[in-house]
């Protein structure tokens, strides 16, 4: 039982780590690279370009996106299948964000899924049939022909949103499990940090999808 319990403990923790890194830090150079197309479709390409022309970039992926990527979404899908939400019972702030991280967690994994076969590699059916990471020349068009698809772009501003909860409230859940922040007072400043990192965050990442189908984004010709 003790050798059991040690697994799942070491499993739980490699499963908070890969969620921060390096997924955390993939998914701020992605708001980064992305953000590129609110100065117009020229930096936007020339940004996948140079991301493409990193030495050995397919094993960069492989290792530091793709492995880490399907142990987090796979691991997080059998803590899911164990979860037992008690936030009906005990309404507490604390129980529905734990119950709303299993959600986003399942949202994010059939997202993830569907953004990695659309973009990176061109595999959807009746829609993008260029890769991205292929085309970086086009890669702006590419996006914003998808994007200019109502359906399509709903589906992308609620995978941004729960990719954004997921990791402001995996962070936060990241500084407690370890130790970082200890006490009730240090918990409750942490979240609010996170909270409005998430803030942050959204805005981004909404600003820079916007910005594909409406040069500027949300706030061209105001700032």
């Amino acid at each position: 039982m003790a050798i059991r319990l040690s697994r799942t403990f070491i499993l739980r923790k490699l499963h908070q780590l890969t969620g921060i890194m390096p997924l955390g830090f993939f998914l701020l150079e992605h708001f980064y690279t992305n953000s590129k197309a609110l100065s117009g479709a020229a930096d936007f390409n020339t940004a996948v370009k140079d991301l493409q022309s990193i030495p050995y970039i397919l094993l960069v992926e492989i290792g530091g996106i793709f492995i880490p990527l399907i142990y987090h979404a796979v691991y997080g899908m059998v803590i899911t299948v164990e979860a037992r939400p008690n936030n009906l019972h005990y309404p507490y702030s604390r129980n529905w964000f734990y119950t709303i991280q299993r959600v986003t967690g399942v949202i994010l994994f059939f997202f993830i899924t569907f953004h990695v076969l659309n973009f990176r590699f061109g595999l959807i059916p009746g829609l993008n049939t260029l890769s991205v990471a292929n085309h970086p020349e086009e890669s702006f068009q590419i996006v914003a022909r998808e994007f200019r698809i109502v359906p399509i772009f709903i589906v992308y501003v609620i995978g941004i949103t729960a990719t954004v909860w997921h990791l402001a409230n995996g962070i936060w859940l990241f500084l407690v499990d370890w130790g970082i922040t200890i006490g009730e007072r240090a918990q409750k400043i942490a979240g609010y940090a996170c909270l409005g990192f998430g803030i942050v965050l959204l805005a981004v990442g909404i600003n820079a999808a916007v910005a594909f189908i409406r040069p500027g984004g949300l706030l061209a010709g105001i700032l």
